[in-house]
């Protein structure tokens, strides 16, 4: 749920300007030895230098810049934070100087989003989101003889494939999802060509965050590639509608079509029905837990208020199996308290009030069902039997509170529940896992965390059925 309604590269090419007319960078690189940390420092700013204004968001030119800038010199980062206006490390003790230039370079960028239409908005968000990915990411081998020869991988790496199906959505019309799965060939283990490689049997869902307006399945491409390369499980990312063109509850009903979809078909991906986790960020955090919630204990008389409609997804959710478990990431999960965090963080973020107030008017103005409904806040529901929960909160997120106060209500049901919390990370991290070294870490932290998480829970149904 972010963000700024302009491309970045305005601001960067400002702080790179003045970067240029820095003098603690005066010597010439020729006369530094080649050795010394010195020199790549004078390295990193003629890449720094060399950045071009984004014209195509796949030559990824705002990854290398903004990830170039975090290995600049302590002071000269300071600086530049100064001279944007920025937050100091006395305001936020767990941000370091890299992260707090990207919060600064974020709000001097960031106009009131009612000024922007969504199309115009969902275009840009996409188009930074995807340039500060790691250009890796989005390779992998094809069909021609220069594709299929064999990429350098680190020891022990795991490639990742992946391709986009089209299925049904809730009414029927088309909708994506983008299917990734970890390649067999890059694991010791020798097994059958074609076949499958997944000892968990495991599968995951994944809804992705952006207010329930913006972001899509290419948004969060890297995260969606980092889950399925380190866990070794396939992911299934969905592209649901979003609002206002589409409001509450369209995005849940697709998720919920995806997960049908899923149960189907799970045996091409060497996944068991009872084995399908979920995950998802911010406004896709939402789904997760909204899922979990009526694929445990539908609601009747809430789908009822949808009319026909309603009571055909009702019946659908009696027929699927539960999720096996679940990880909501900084997730929406009351839309109507007042937690404090909502105050602590709530100006001068990635996500606002502001922000809040845009994507709560557009998902919720032209709804079907009332702003305080079952189907649009988890915390309203019945949660006493949701699947074990991994749940990951960010310091800085005006949304940190509901999080934890969701946590909470689950461990009073006796639910196994897991909170990690980020600190110094604002709302929305996962997209800098490539261009900031310790989120970069937590991100894989979180990654492995969840995926020892689930095992365990693999482990403990396999000790109760036998």
């Amino acid at each position: 749920m972010s963000h700024s309604t302009i491309s970045l590269n305005t601001l960067l090419n400002r702080a790179l300007i003045n970067l240029k007319r820095s003098n603690e960078l005066a010597p010439e690189i020729e006369a530094v030895p080649k050795d010394s940390a010195k020199r790549q420092c004078f390295a990193l700013k003629s890449t720094c230098l060399g950045y071009q204004q984004v014209v195509n968001h796949q030559a990824h030119t705002l990854h290398y810049a903004i990830k170039g800038l975090g290995y600049l010199p302590l002071p000269l980062l300071e600086s530049l934070v100064s001279y944007l206006g920025g937050p100091t490390s006395k305001q936020y003790l767990h941000a370091d100087a890299h992260l707090r230039l990207i919060l600064a370079i974020n709000s001097k960028l960031k106009t009131p989003l009612e000024l922007t239409p969504m199309p115009k908005l969902r275009e840009r968000f996409a188009a930074d989101a995807v340039a500060m990915q790691s250009p890796k990411v989005w390779q992998q081998t094809g069909d021609t003889l220069m594709n299929n020869i064999k990429r350098f991988r680190k020891k022990g790496e795991v490639s990742v494939r992946w391709t986009d199906k089209v299925i049904a959505n809730a009414d029927d019309g088309d909708m994506t999802i983008r299917c990734y799965q970890p390649d067999a060939s890059t694991y010791r283990k020798t097994i059958k060509k074609g076949s499958v490689h997944n000892p968990d049997e495991t599968v995951l869902l994944f809804f992705h965050g952006g207010g329930f307006c913006i972001g899509g399945i290419d948004t969060h491409h890297e995260f969606c590639h980092a889950l399925s390369q380190q866990t070794g499980w396939p992911v299934v990312s969905v592209d649901y509608r979003l609002a206002p063109e589409h409001p509450a509850p369209a995005a849940l009903k697709d998720c919920i079509s995806a997960y049908a979809w899923l149960a189907e078909h799970c045996h091409m991906f060497g996944a068991l029905p009872s084995r399908i986790v979920l995950a998802g960020d911010s406004a896709g955090g939402g789904l997760s837990t909204l899922i979990a919630q009526q694929l445990t204990a539908p609601a009747k008389q809430a789908w009822a208020d949808l009319g026909e409609a309603g009571q055909d997804m009702f019946a659908l959710l009696e027929r699927l199996p539960q999720p096996l478990a679940q990880m909501p990431l900084y997730p929406v999960t009351d839309i109507e308290t007042d937690y404090p965090s909502w105050e602590l963080y709530g100006e001068g973020l990635l996500l606002d009030h502001d922000d809040v107030a845009v994507f709560d008017a557009a998902c919720l103005k032209n709804s079907p069902l009332p702003r305080q409904h079952i189907l649009n806040s988890p915390m309203l529901g019945d949660n006493s039997h949701v699947c074990p929960t991994y749940i990951v909160t960010s310091e800085l997120d005006v949304l940190r509170d509901e999080a934890f106060a969701y946590a909470e209500q689950l461990k009073t049901h006796g639910i196994s529940v897991r909170n990690y919390t980020v600190l110094g990370a604002p709302h929305g991290f996962i997209h800098f896992m490539s261009i900031h070294q310790r989120l970069g870490l937590e991100t894989r932290k979180i990654i492995h965390g969840f995926a020892s998480f689930v095992r365990e829970v693999i482990r403990e149904q396999g000790q109760l059925a036998a």
